[in-house]
């Protein structure tokens, strides 16, 4: 019906963090029953409103209403109360314990005793939503997309009739994708409502109903998804005309920087995570690596940047095996490498430090003063805000404070900042805006111009095809398969992801229907990595 209340109305909207403004008179409205798709540039203010919405944070002015009726949300027990689950980014999740179990701990009114027929009960519940999960797996045990849909079953399950999906595809292959959008698509049809925050505006266009966009903590428009494009989508983002076009320059050919060969790495926890991986990284190309998250992504970048032990294998760099050798002893036998590592905040920044700190941090070991250039550093770092668009109060504030994808800005341009001649990058626009990923793209075509070799580990299957030259497929730690990024296509990627489709080891022909020259390249590979391999047989 027409004049039937809102399932959620938001008027007047308002948060403040000191002299930061997150948002301001924000309006916003979720019907009952529909997908509705929150887009904006990054510290456009969409996670805080979320959170008001979840209870981390409360409003300093305006009004929250609930099917019609004025709400006070201050905690995430009253969020729950009201029917509102968010599931976050980062999963809150007990590792040892079983799916069923996750979902247990957290229910009202469950009493002290675990009830023995808890896994019929969310057994029943995932089948009704066409969800497909073991109540009895242990989290530890599980994929990214069985603990997503696990994060999902428990507001479901809690009660939430209005879901927030904070990036939900962020690290989901396209068949697991699909698979969540048919789920969402039921939900929807069961009458529950949906928000979802994403930077994808193709999966925009496909799942959502309407489309709600912010810009620097203000609310813009409302537009319907069938009304609208991916082109005015941006507009309305970015506040001026942008072109999504992602530029790929033909590479230059050059010997390879580095050859990997045989590597193997082992986990945090022990077992193996790359196993006898053979590849190379060559100057002035673009090399992508896609896989499901978990595959050994993260393990090979911190293998070949020295920040890994390396169990055997090589790292070739003319003639000399580096791998296991520290960066510093790295970078004085001639290599320099850049690292954007996946853990922006553990990892490749110290959270409580300035961006002045931070630019300092990395290089202050290779200066040839005792004393640190204070000078040059905040030089480079308002630079940097200036240059990638930062939003920050000063260069001096702990980045910590700063938004994720700031926080992602300030490492990309430090790092691109060391010139360096190899280039790895883990899932470099992620939590970035369309705007911002368009200059990371281009910033990374402009190193390869310059013969770096990029290593790009990524997540969105039609950006690494078009930005990248070849793609490097790994399942569980091991190589699926090389292909051409023009040849090749998400389907057939997908496949060689789940390892359902296994081009290095398989035995027979290239099975039919691969429209791709992977065996072909694969080979092309093979007969230059064992070129390499005469040439430094002679140099030992």
């Amino acid at each position: 019906m027409a004049d039937e209340p809102y399932a959620i109305e938001l008027r007047g909207i308002c948060k403040t963090f000191g002299s930061i403004k997150a948002n301001r008179n924000i309006n916003l409205t979720l019907k009952k029953g529909e997908i509705l798709a929150l887009l904006g540039e990054n510290g456009s203010g969409k996670t805080t409103l979320m959170n008001m919405l979840s209870g981390i944070y409360t409003p300093d002015a305006g009004s929250v209403f609930i099917n019609g009726a004025k709400v006070t949300i201050s905690s995430p027990e009253d969020s729950a109360k009201l029917g509102i689950g968010m599931v976050h980014q980062h999963f809150k999740l007990v590792e040892n314990f079983s799916c069923a179990d996750n979902i247990w701990i957290g229910a009202r009114d469950k009493g002290f005793l675990l009830k023995k027929d808890r896994y019929k009960i969310i057994e029943d519940m995932a089948s009704e939503f066409g969800f497909e999960i073991d109540p009895r797996k242990l989290v530890s045990m599980m994929s990214v997309s069985e603990k997503q849909t696990l994060e999902i079953l428990k507001v479901l399950y809690y009660g939430a009739s209005v879901i927030i999906l904070d990036e939900p595809t962020a690290v989901l292959t396209v068949q697991e994708t699909r698979k969540l959008f048919d789920v969402l698509r039921r939900m929807k049809e069961s009458g529950h409502s949906v928000i979802i925050i994403t930077h994808k505006l193709n999966e925009v266009m496909e799942i959502s109903d309407r489309v709600a966009v912010l810009r620097k903590g203000e609310y813009i428009d409302t537009v319907v998804t069938s009304e609208t494009t991916e082109k005015k989508l941006t507009e309305l983002m970015v506040g001026r005309k942008i072109e999504l076009n992602i530029n790929r320059p033909a590479p230059n050919k050059t010997k390879p920087l580095l050859e990997i060969r045989n590597l193997t790495v082992l986990n945090d926890e022990g077992s193996v995570a790359v196993d006898d991986l053979r590849f190379y990284i060559r100057g002035g190309e673009i090399l992508g690596v896609a896989g499901i998250a978990g595959s050994g992504q993260k393990e090979l970048c911190e293998a070949i940047a020295g920040l890994r032990h390396v169990e055997r294998g090589k790292i070739i760099h003319k003639g000399r095996n580096i791998a296991g050798l520290p960066p510093k002893t790295i970078f004085e036998a001639g290599i320099a490498f850049s690292f954007i590592p996946e853990d922006r905040l553990g990892m490749g920044l110290a959270p409580n430090m300035s961006i002045v700190d931070n630019v300092i941090l990395k290089k202050y070991k290779y200066g040839t003063s005792p004393f640190v250039d204070r000078k040059s550093g905040r030089v480079e770092a308002e630079d940097i805000v200036k240059r990638y668009e930062v939003v920050t109060t000063s260069v001096d504030a702990p980045v910590r404070q700063m938004s994720g994808g700031n926080v992602q800005k300030v490492l990309l341009g430090r790092e691109i900042n060391a010139s360096p001649n190899v280039l790895i990058t883990a899932y470099p626009v992620r939590g970035l805006d369309i705007n911002s990923s368009y200059l990371v793209y281009d910033t990374l075509n402009a190193q390869k111009a310059k013969g770096v070799g990029v290593l790009f580990v990524g997540e969105d299957l039609d950006v690494m095809m078009e930005l990248c030259d070849k793609i490097m497929v790994m399942c569980h730690g091991r190589l699926m398969g090389v292909v051409r990024a023009v040849n090749t296509n998400k389907e057939e990627l997908g496949l060689m992801m789940t390892g359902a489709l296994d081009l290095v080891n398989a035995k027979e022909d290239k099975p039919a229907g691969i429209a791709v020259d992977s065996a072909l390249t694969l080979e092309e590979w093979e007969r230059e990595i064992e070129a390499e391999d005469k040439e430094v047989d002679k140099n030992d």
